[in-house]
């Protein structure tokens, strides 16, 4: 049987980390479950949570060290055939983790991503919006130009849900420690001659104030490191 890692970055997440963990835990697939949560220096109590969990391989960082660290220290231990970037938040449902296996499972793609705007329209001026404007925007602009870039139409760079065969992740190379690691990673795995697959996904956008922590900073930085590793390695 084959085994799907899937790697939880967690920086202070103690209100959702133990119930997206029982989630995971719960989707039917025919894999074996490798998941593996990385603390990333949390200051809240979410490390003693995560001990307290059976069922996973918990990996901690004395010292925040940013995403892009908690996924490559995460990467270095994963041996599944298949490996999932999951966030320790709510905003990505884990019942979506299924389908996106799916075209791995079939040998019709290597890499795919789950996209939150192929079937969704979100409202960013409607008195009941839920993601914020700035957000928004930012995610189209760079989803344009890594297609520009990288000659790929792409809607949702930035997502959270990417999947990987062992094999198109792990020779990456991967140098990012922050928000960073997302662009970087699209971008190698363009420049390693694969293509991505993006599925339709379900997304719950949580407020700054809920803790969500990636800012409009992050975007300008993201879109300066597309202009980069297109350039450089």
């Amino acid at each position: 049987m084959q085994t799907l890692s899937i790697i939880i970055p967690c920086y202070n997440e103690e209100q959702t980390i133990k119930v997206i963990i029982g989630r995971i835990k719960n989707i039917k697939i025919n894999l074996k479950k490798e998941i593996i949560v990385v603390d990333d220096g949390s200051t809240d109590n979410s490390l003693n949570l995560l001990k307290s969990i059976k069922g996973i391989t918990l990996i901690s960082h004395d010292i925040n060290q940013g995403k892009g660290a908690a996924i490559r220290t995460g990467l270095k231990k994963a041996s599944g055939d298949i490996i999932l970037i999951q966030d320790a938040d709510l905003e990505y449902d884990p019942e979506d983790i299924p389908k996106l296996l799916e075209p791995i499972l079939d040998n019709e793609s290597k890499v795919v991503y789950g996209s939150r705007f192929l079937e969704k329209k979100f409202k960013i001026f409607d008195k009941n919006r839920i993601i914020y404007p700035s957000h928004l925007i930012g995610n189209k602009v760079l989803s344009m130009f890594t297609t520009l870039l990288y000659f790929q139409k792409i809607t949702d760079m930035e997502t959270g849900y990417k999947l990987f065969v062992n094999s198109a992740i792990k020779n990456l190379n991967l140098k990012a420690n922050g928000f960073d690691i997302e662009p970087e990673i699209t971008a190698k795995i363009k420049k390693s001659g694969y293509n991505i697959l993006e599925i339709p996904i379900n997304f719950k956008p949580r407020l700054i104030e809920e803790g969500k922590k990636i800012t409009w900073r992050d975007g300008v930085k993201a879109l300066g490191y597309l202009f980069k590793y297109r350039l450089f390695d």
